[in-house]
């Protein structure tokens, strides 16, 4: 398959899960050769027509690209979803070059213990395969050939239900006093090592987490909304607000950091590309704006201006107010790479945003020299190397947009 042959496809910038397949001559979808997941499925398929795919991935996947000629996908509502729908997926299919590209035994998998009390731990398949007895598993999923994501994946899953993976739990009758443990003291784990929560109402945990790694997250969603209700309806209120609180973060999931490895496999490959500059005078009608580039292109249409209300003179308070903003709309398709104009006290403020928001997206600052041009990078140098046509185009934008829609400002005064 080649890259003019991709541009027949309408692939949306969403996530999903993407199929290269080998079709014959007649109309049926044919062989599925690979299955992938992405945060946007456009972006992610042009990245495997890059001219050093075969160092950034291997032979095995350059290979495959060039002997697909069809190519399918799933849209879905999150990467979470994806990551989850690639691996029940990969299962089911077993495609070729899935297997070929990595060994199946260093594959991770996801297990739920047959307990009392089930663990939820990552395992590798060379453990669960050797070490492993039948008997020991309550519940498997998997393979998930990125174990980083899976286990990124359960960090956001663990927020919204807790579960137990290393503690003991406390028995009724136990002669020594039970304490929480360091999770349950985060509020990742329910505290069943402390007896907060018996077996019954960990029973429905364990439910949620199989529910959701089965694929089925939209139902899981309509059974605790209407468990919600009913629970407020019984005035059981304290049970309704864990609810609402359970709802609300399967709906606005974000997991930007489930795809944080798949900036390093573009290879220079198309990923969208957010730069921030701020420009005022003596800290007079201070501006921010937001430029996107994506495959070398500026992508006018996504640039946002943004006039600040609370910073004045301090280029820092600015620049925390416009990604604060920025990251008040999750409507707005999230980047894969974020450049900012500045140093270390940006940097660190734009660190600080981002953790707050939830979501763990790559950061490259660009430090300037007197005469305002490039100096040096502040940040991964694969992506540097990877991206920077794209990184200092989009940093010259920002700046570009940024000096121009403050003296039109000005100039109406």
């Amino acid at each position: 398959m080649q890259r003019e042959d991709v541009a027949q496809y309408s692939l949306p910038d969403a996530p999903g899960v993407y199929f290269f397949r080998e079709r014959p001559s007649d109309a049926s979808d044919g062989v599925i050769l690979y299955i992938g997941k992405a945060a946007s499925l456009r972006d992610r398929v042009r990245s495997y027509f890059a001219h050093d795919l075969a160092e950034t991935r291997s032979t095995a996947i350059a290979t495959m690209v060039t002997r697909a000629n069809h190519l399918t996908w799933e849209q879905t509502d999150s990467v979470l979803e994806a990551l989850i729908l690639e691996a029940n997926l990969i299962k089911k299919h077993q495609p070729p070059y899935n297997s070929d590209e990595k060994d199946n035994k260093s594959f991770n998998y996801l297990v739920l213990t047959r307990e009392k009390f089930p663990r939820v731990l990552v395992v590798r398949g060379r453990e669960l395969f050797q070490k492993w007895r039948d008997e020991d598993i309550g519940k498997l999923f998997g393979p998930y050939p990125q174990g980083g994501a899976l286990k990124e994946a359960l960090k956001l899953v663990r927020k919204i239900f807790p579960y137990r993976d290393s503690c003991t739990p406390c028995e009724p009758d136990s002669s020594t006093q039970c304490k929480p443990c360091f999770n349950a003291q985060l509020g990742l784990c329910p505290g069943v090592c402390a007896g907060a929560m018996d077996a019954v109402g960990y029973k429905e945990v364990i439910r949620n987490i199989t529910e959701l790694f089965s694929g089925r997250m939209r139902s899981l969603r309509q059974r605790l909304e209407r468990e919600m209700k009913r629970a407020a309806r019984e005035e059981e209120f304290e049970r309704a607000t864990v609810l609402r609180r359970q709802v609300a973060a399967l709906t606005h999931i974000r997991d930007v950091s489930l795809i944080k490895d798949e900036s390093r496999y573009a290879g220079g490959g198309s990923i969208r590309i957010e730069a921030y500059d701020v420009a005022h005078t003596s800290g007079t009608e201070t501006v921010g704006v937001m430029t996107v580039v994506s495959g070398g292109e500026a992508q006018k249409d996504a640039y946002r201006k943004f006039k600040i209300q609370t910073a004045t003179n301090n280029d820092v308070a600015a620049l925390t107010e416009v990604l604060e903003r920025r990251f008040a709309h999750p409507e707005w398709n999230l980047p894969r790479l974020i450049v900012i104009d500045g140093s270390t006290a940006q940097m660190r403020a734009a660190r600080r945003v981002l953790e707050k928001a939830g979501v763990q997206i790559p950061l490259i600052g660009v430090v300037k020299d007197e005469h305002h041009r490039p100096e040096r990078f502040i940040g991964d140098e694969h992506l540097v190397r990877a991206h920077e046509k794209d990184i200092l185009l989009a940093n010259a934008e920002a700046h570009r947009f940024a000096i121009t829609w403050h003296r039109a400002r000005r100039a109406r005064f």
